[in-house]
């Protein structure tokens, strides 16, 4: 059955499959004094600037939790869409671990503005109120669109006038850069961005994420967030090499064109069919659409794929899918909507 449920279904990429096993003979130093993640500090400085500090960790939820707990104090907040991972999908665990209140601002296609922000940036003296330290943005946004790097500038500048940070959800940052063809630092160090998560495993990874602290304030006791957070690894070499791959021969960029290659071509060939709509732009590798009923039930016994609150559908493409799964999808989809 083939799947479009979610990048998280997807397979290990054979040049990563093949740097783990190239990692796993011999011996190095554990919990990140080996020469593979020594060289990954100087791989995403190549790509974030030379202030840039990486912490590889486990996955997107202890990316985020440790991220957000070194921007903010035990008293703070942190404004974020009300579609964002960190408040629908991470179980609280940014309030359970990291104790810190979430101020979720209606989003419009997965993006917050300026105005959602300038909302929420009150009572920084008011002990009644969570003080509000953080911005955190999901670039791309769970909805599948994209910050341009001017959106993620205007918001940086309004957080960092308040004394507020800026913090990026980037499980999905590489389909981000292929979608807007611009270096990963123009829409992150360039524009103002002070820590984010890169994602490994929703691109070809078999685990792994890791956090990149662009501004050097916040590199005080990340070594201790991380281990008390429990996403420190003691044979962290495997997550550095997985990443040293995808960053050879640019496999995170190629990987993550093709998977909003297929989500696009998977929304050209439906958008036009009748009872279709397609509420979002589709910018990265997600197709929000929305169905007749008997037709979505048609295709739920042929493809797997998750239902949204909202009423709509997410396919979701990968750096596996092939033009074929997508040309089936279609081809059911046309098939359901003339029964």
């Amino acid at each position: 059955m083939t799947t479009f449920a979610s990048d998280n279904h997807s397979g290990a990429h054979p040049e990563v499959l093949a740097a783990l096993a190239a990692a796993g003979t011999g011996h190095q130093v554990s919990y990140g004094r080996d020469a593979f993640t020594a060289r990954l500090q100087d791989v995403f400085r190549e790509h974030f600037g030379d202030a840039a500090q990486t912490y590889p960790v486990l996955n997107g939820t202890g990316a985020n939790v440790v991220a957000l707990q070194a921007a903010c104090d035990r008293w703070g907040a942190v404004v974020c869409a009300d579609t964002a991972h960190i408040h629908v999908d991470e179980c609280g665990a940014p309030e359970k671990v990291a104790g810190l209140k979430l101020l979720a601002v209606p989003a419009t296609n997965g993006k917050i503005k300026i105005a959602d922000v300038r909302r929420e940036a009150w009572g920084f003296d008011d002990e009644h109120r969570a003080r509000p330290q953080a911005v955190s943005l999901a670039q791309s946004t769970e909805l599948g669109t994209v910050y341009t790097p001017a959106e993620i500038r205007a918001i940086a500048d309004l957080a960092h006038e308040h004394g507020m940070l800026l913090h990026l959800d980037g499980a999905r940052l590489a389909n981000a850069a292929a979608h807007l063809g611009v270096p990963l630092r123009a829409f992150t160090t360039d524009a103002g961005v002070d820590v984010l998560s890169f994602g490994g495993t929703k691109n070809g990874m078999v685990l792994g994420e890791a956090v990149v602290v662009l501004n050097p304030a916040l590199n005080r006791g990340m070594d201790y967030l991380r281990k008390s957070s429990m996403q420190l690894i003691s044979k962290m070499r495997f997550v550095s090499a997985q990443f040293l791959a995808m960053f050879e021969d640019d496999l995170w960029l190629r990987s993550a064109t093709h998977a909003n290659a297929m989500a696009t071509r998977l929304a050209d060939q439906v958008r036009d069919l009748p009872g279709v709509t397609i509420p979002h732009p589709v910018q990265a590798n997600a197709v929000f659409i929305r169905l007749p009923e008997p037709a979505l039930a048609e295709l739920h016994a042929q493809f797997t794929f998750h239902d949204w609150p909202t009423g709509e559908a997410r396919w979701m493409t990968s750096f596996d899918t092939t033009p074929e799964d997508v040309d089936a999808l279609a081809k059911a989809t046309r098939a359901a909507l003339t029964r």
